[in-house]
């Protein structure tokens, strides 16, 4: 744990003991109602959290955001153009000239300096590019690299095609992500070797580009990341609840997040009110270590405090008719990485395991002790795959190691 973190630990353990404030009728009937599904999801997390008081969890968040520098890195903005008119934020980060003795890049990459190339990073659901933050600080100057927000998340447009008043509209598809991957690189990256990398939701628009554009993977990209995601049969995960549980939550959850996104403002008066609820929710579904570092934990928990109601419930119902496993046989004669959390409860590793049996010359590398967000809870593992990658894609010579880049102390070792 880094030191901020171990002080804002200490801020926390300061406040312990407050008494709860506030009324939860300030949550509304829509922040309520979130609320029931999301304490039949987690219970006892929530039990746990309403306990502690919400004065103390309020002054921890504080004091987590000051100390934590994740989600700080920066790169050169550029916007790209949607089909449908949406303007989509990215960023670069150029690599630059070798100086000197080169020890970065050997230790990355080998003796030589790496080809030309242009890695591609695409986030998951009520996520943004941030998300990358260690991956992004461990080949910063090393190679090339475009990191994106999708439609509605993180600095890019709410999408075009959705009223935001009433809810109506063309709905989100996966297509239509894959679409949007494609004018970023149109505007980022228009020519050389391209490697795309893609995490829950990233991964799915990695699979639609594969197939909306199969002269552009046949064409350029030269290898592909595959981390906690899915290629269809997403209607069928039961997020670690009881069969009988699930099926009540597949019937309502539709609807509600309809309605609900109908009701933007009061629903995130309700999120507010009930944020000690899903900060242990988030936390729940993010990790499987018990012991993450609270900084990382509220960088999540912050990312996706973030995303509007009206958009989660706008992108739900595409990952139900989510389905690209014919596309995956356009990676077939590229070097892939197949990566997923063990006990990852969103995406199940089952999934990344499917996706590798149809990509036989494939790595696939399933991280222990890790959940969905993989990347910001064993990130030295991720990062060093990522980077194995690169040399397998003809970047480097030889394989990379990259253990003192975003190492948070975890017991998963690279490559395991």
């Amino acid at each position: 744990m880094s030191e901020r973190s171990a002080q804002a630990t200490a801020a926390v353990a300061e406040a312990a003991g407050e008494a709860a404030a506030g009324s939860w009728r300030r949550a509304g009937l829509a922040g309520a109602a979130i609320g029931v599904v999301a304490a039949g999801a987690a219970a006892g997390v929530a039990v746990e959290r309403l306990t502690v008081g919400r004065g103390m969890r309020r002054r921890a968040r504080l004091a987590l955001d000051a100390s934590g520098p994740y989600g700080s890195l920066r790169g050169v903005p550029g916007r790209a153009r949607a089909a449908d008119g949406t303007e989509l934020y990215y960023e670069v980060d150029e690599a630059e000239p070798d100086s000197g003795d080169g020890t970065r890049r050997r230790r990355l990459f080998g003796r030589r300096a790496p080809a030309p190339v242009t890695v591609v990073f695409s986030h998951g659901y009520c996520l943004n590019q941030d998300s990358w933050h260690f991956q992004r600080a461990a080949l910063r100057g090393v190679v090339r690299c475009v990191y994106w927000d999708q439609r509605s998340h993180g600095r890019s447009e709410r999408g075009q095609e959705q009223n935001p008043e009433t809810g109506d509209g063309t709905p989100v598809s996966i297509d239509r992500l894959g679409d949007d991957l494609k004018a970023v690189i149109d505007a980022a990256a228009p020519e050389g070797p391209i490697v795309l990398v893609g995490h829950s939701m990233g991964g799915m628009t990695v699979m639609a580009l594969a197939d909306r554009c199969p002269e552009l993977i046949r064409d350029r990209v030269v290898g592909v990341a595959l981390v906690g995601t899915s290629s269809g049969k997403l209607g069928e995960v039961n997020y670690g609840l009881p069969v009988a549980g699930m099926n009540a939550v597949r019937r309502v959850l539709p609807g509600l997040l309809k309605a609900l996104g109908q009701r933007a403002d009061l629903v995130e008066r309700g999120r507010r009110a009930t944020a000690d609820l899903f900060a242990g929710i988030i936390k729940r579904y993010s990790f499987a270590t018990r012991d993450v570092d609270p900084a990382i934990a509220r960088f999540a928990e912050r990312m996706i405090e973030g995303t509007p109601i009206d958009v989660v419930a706008e992108f739900y119902p595409a990952f139900q008719e989510h389905d690209k496993t014919v596309a995956l046989t356009r990676f077939v004669e590229l070097p892939v990485l197949v990566l997923a959390g063990e006990q990852d409860l969103v995406t199940p590793s089952e999934h990344s395991e499917a996706i590798a049996a149809l990509l036989p010359d494939a790595e696939f590398v399933l991280v222990p002790d890790a959940g969905h967000l993989v990347m910001l809870e064993h990130p030295e593992v991720v990062t060093d795959r990522l980077a194995d990658l690169l040399a397998r894609a003809g970047v480097g010579p030889a394989a990379a190691t990259v253990g003192i880049h975003g190492d948070t102390g975890s017991t998963a070792q690279p490559g395991g």
